[in-house]
C-alpha cells in the first residue's frame, strides 16, 4: 500500500500551532472590502480557530502525516 500524501490545498488554508490548534484564514476577504465598516475589515483579517471537532477529523483526514500535532 502506497504512502498517503499530504492535500497540498489544505496546507496552504491552514496553520497548526506549536500547540496543536488549527488556525484558518476567514472567506471573502479578497476584494470588494470598500463598503465595509472598518471594524468588520479588521475583523475578517485576524482569522480564526477551528473549534468544530468534526472540522478537526477532516483536517485531520487531509493532512496525514502532520496530523500528528493535533490535538
Amino acid at each position: 500500500m502506497p504512502k498517503l500524501k499530504t492535500k497540498r490545498t489544505a496546507m496552504k488554508r491552514i496553520k497548526i500551532t506549536k500547540n496543536g490548534k488549527i488556525l484558518r484564514k476567514n472567506v471573502s476577504t479578497s476584494h470588494l472590502k470598500r463598503k465595509w465598516s472598518a471594524n468588520k475589515k479588521t475583523r475578517k483579517n485576524l482569522g480564526g480557530q477551528v473549534l468544530n471537532i468534526g472540522h478537526k477529523n477532516i483536517f485531520k483526514q487531509l493532512l496525514h502525516s502532520h496530523a500528528r500535532k493535533v490535538k
